[in-house]
């Protein structure tokens, strides 16, 4: 796919990843710092480039001003560019739509997690973090820096410093206690 995707648009880089709905966007992050005033960044569709239509606005936005364009490529043989008043209405409205969308497919998903919750089939997913308390301890012991740490085990960041918290509240009231 990338380097079809170079051809066709003559990208000087190329950025991908793969990552959950919940991931860190780390390659994302470095394409949008890597643009610079006269650029165009492209990107296949939308859901692609944001995760909601205020991300994707805000995104959009952020480009703008820093006076980089913005191609859609992949939406039904037409392109979408952000450079024309036409375009910037087009990611609008297909933002919009995108969370509407969205909205209609979690809304039975709730509903069935809501009903396996009822009928005391839903346990919902078990706590990574926490089940890594001692590496994360040990690695913190260790002088890691706790974005590393996140990395490594493959946690949140914040949860990194939740355990951490939660060590030093339970070894506060192990003091108090004796």
């Amino acid at each position: 796919m990338d380097e079809r995707f170079n051809s066709a648009i003559g990208a000087e880089e190329i950025f991908s990843e793969w990552v959950s709905a919940l991931g860190q966007r780390d390659r994302l992050k470095e394409a949008l710092r890597f643009v610079r005033r006269g650029d165009t960044q492209a990107v296949t569709k939308p859901d692609r480039l944001a995760r909601s239509a205020t991300d994707l606005l805000r995104i959009v936005e952020d480009l703008d001003r820093r006076g980089v364009g913005l191609v859609m490529l992949s939406m039904g043989g037409q392109k979408i560019d952000t450079r024309s008043p036409t375009g910037k209405l087009m990611v609008t409205m297909l933002a919009a739509i995108a969370e509407f969308e969205r909205g209609l497919l979690l809304e039975p998903q709730r509903e069935g997690v809501a009903k396996a919750k009822a009928d005391g089939k839903y346990k919902g997913r078990k706590p990574t973090a926490r089940a890594k308390a001692a590496e994360v301890l040990r690695l913190a012991d260790e002088g890691v820096p706790r974005t590393e740490i996140a990395g490594r085990l493959g946690i949140g960041v914040a949860s990194v410093y939740r355990v951490l918290a939660e060590a030093k509240k339970s070894a506060g009231d192990q003091r108090a206690a004796a």
